[in-house]
């Protein structure tokens, strides 16, 4: 696998689920470009990460570059930002990539509040992007329900599950990716139209975080799970 191929870029790096993914990643070693609608915020969020990760392998860039620069693409982005961040990456993406979403269509979209969500025609936010991308280019949805607060404690473990969906073999690469994080285990969530489940079980954690007083974001675990799975 070419460097390019095995490079993560994160696009929404800057945010704070986006920062804690790219300290976490490039913690684990991997190299990672962060992307931005503006490059210089970019780069400012790559110093921010090797501050806190000496040596890491980490660059800021703009959302085109940092495309055009990795195998996969994490999309970070808020929900209402997902379309048009796509729109300005389609020459950028080519065959054989991985998109990963991990939007959520919260309400907060329209002006209502994030305990709710937004109905989408295709059925989900991850289901949009695939409508979106181009031929060739594999989505899997992933990371919705990570809290972004335990990410970025990079001396703590997670403890969350992730919930991965998509094609079998874009899953599996992604499905990889979640024990580079301390605390993560990767769930095989089956096709992309499971997402539409995941994505609104994000609503609901956010709802149980404010009525339970927990600043840091609850994680999700699923019991009874076979041994090696």
């Amino acid at each position: 696998m070419s460097n390019t191929q095995d490079t993560i870029a994160i696009l929404g790096g800057t945010g704070d689920q986006g920062l804690g993914l790219a300290l976490r990643f490039c913690q684990a070693g991997r190299r990672v470009l962060i992307g931005s609608r503006k490059a210089e915020r970019a780069v400012e969020a790559a110093e921010n990460v090797r501050s806190q990760v000496p040596g890491a392998q980490v660059e800021g860039l703009g959302n085109e570059e940092a495309t055009a620069g990795a195998g996969i693409v994490i999309l970070s982005v808020p929900f209402e930002h997902t379309a048009g961040t796509l729109k300005t990456i389609k020459e950028s993406l080519r065959e054989g990539q991985i998109v990963v979403s991990m939007a959520v269509p919260l309400a907060t979209a329209i002006g209502d509040g994030a305990v709710r969500t937004v109905g989408i025609w295709q059925g989900s936010a991850a289901e949009l992007v695939a409508s979106l991308v181009p031929k060739g280019v594999e989505v899997v949805s992933a990371f919705q329900n990570v809290s972004a607060h335990r990410l970025q404690h990079l001396g703590h473990p997670v403890e969350c599950d992730v919930v991965v969906s998509g094609a079998k073999a874009a899953r599996e690469a992604i499905m990889a990716l979640c024990p580079l994080v301390d605390g993560l285990r990767a769930l095989d969530g089956g096709p992309l139209s499971n997402a539409r489940i995941v994505e609104e079980l994000t609503a609901l954690i956010i709802g149980l975080n404010i009525r339970h007083k927990a600043p840091d974001g609850l994680g999700i675990r699923f019991t009874g799970l076979p041994e090696g799975h």
